[in-house]
């Protein structure tokens, strides 16, 4: 693995899942692969669990880390070309060539700006930071993707069906929040969950909420919750902003909050979210407390959803 952006850089996404939960069950098998390497952590925005699941993968695997929060830690960046730079002190080129040579992977998160939809989706500041980078990157979040999320989500997943030996119904569910998000972690779910063969996959939004055709092509949408979660088996909620009216809240009806009576419908199914997650706005407590929440869960496998593909990447360089 050359690099690792969304899942079409995995060749097989079964046996993918299959090594990060071998690892996770063997986190210090391969420490020895990353003796003397180092992974630099990049964030264009802030992070809690990528940033703490990132570099313990990198510690499980025997690397150094570096970690800057560019708002924080760095020059103002320019990431316009052509600009005469008399607000800014360092271009995004030098910037990211200059962070590539100080480590062996670069680890990059961004965020969309949600005002420009064409901007975001052509994913011209992330392109932008693999033409620089002089060596392999991963997506820790772009503005349209959040991969490790969503491995560690299929893994999870897997972890409940035994490995998805039997058909199971999942449900990505729209839920309130009180400001617009980012489509990157429903977009990417979707992918991914869109190569697994034994599950039937169910997006519930409202409408003029559907998710973008080239990460939703195929998949059975509904505007009617409810009805999407007769008998589902998981139930993932997850705020994102519109699609066709691109960044806006469009819907601020409560009534998608996910709730006691709605999992009735379901066949008592798990609960997941990314998190954070804000209470009693997204879900009630008593769901997010209940024996069928997993959250916590997938934010554990978010450590070897990582380091499986810190080590594909280190494995490669070998």
């Amino acid at each position: 693995m050359k690099k690792f952006f969304s899942v079409e850089d995995v060749i097989n996404v079964y046996d993918l899942i299959k090594e990060a939960l071998f690892l996770k069950k063997n986190p210090y098998e391969f420490k020895h692969i990353g003796k003397n390497k180092t992974i630099g952590l990049v964030f264009f925005n802030p992070s809690l669990r990528t940033r703490i699941s990132c570099q313990k993968a990198a510690f499980n695997l025997g690397c150094n880390t570096w970690i800057l929060d560019v708002h924080k830690d760095s020059w103002k960046i320019e990431m316009n070309d052509g600009t005469v730079m008399k607000m800014t002190q360092e271009h995004l080129k030098e910037a990211v060539s200059v962070m590539s040579i100080y480590c062996d992977i670069l680890a990059v998160r961004t965020f969309p700006s949600l005002s420009d939809r064409d901007y975001d989706y052509k994913e011209i500041i992330f392109n932008k930071i693999l033409k620089y980078s002089r060596v392999p990157v991963v997506n820790m979040e772009s503005a349209t993707l959040h991969p490790l999320q969503s491995l560690a989500d299929v893994m999870t997943i897997a972890e409940f069906t035994s490995f998805f030996k039997k058909r199971c119904k999942v449900v990505l569910s729209w839920a309130p929040h009180i400001k617009p998000l980012p489509h990157s972690v429903a977009n990417s779910f979707s992918q991914w969950i869109s190569k697994i063969d034994k599950i039937d996959f169910t997006i519930a939004c409202p409408e003029k909420y559907d998710l973008h055709k080239i990460f939703s092509n195929g998949v059975f949408t509904t505007h009617h919750q409810d009805v999407a979660f007769i008998n589902a088996d998981f139930i993932y909620a997850k705020n994102w902003s519109s699609y066709l009216d691109y960044g806006k809240m469009l819907c601020k009806n409560s009534d998608w909050m996910i709730t006691v009576n709605k999992m009735k419908l379901t066949n008592e199914a798990k609960f997941m979210h990314c998190l954070p997650v804000r209470r009693n706005v997204v879900v009630e407590d008593s769901v997010l407390d209940g024996k069928h929440s997993i959250v916590l869960q997938q934010a554990e496998n978010r450590i070897f959803a990582s380091q499986i593909i810190f080590l594909k990447i280190l494995q490669s360089l070998s």
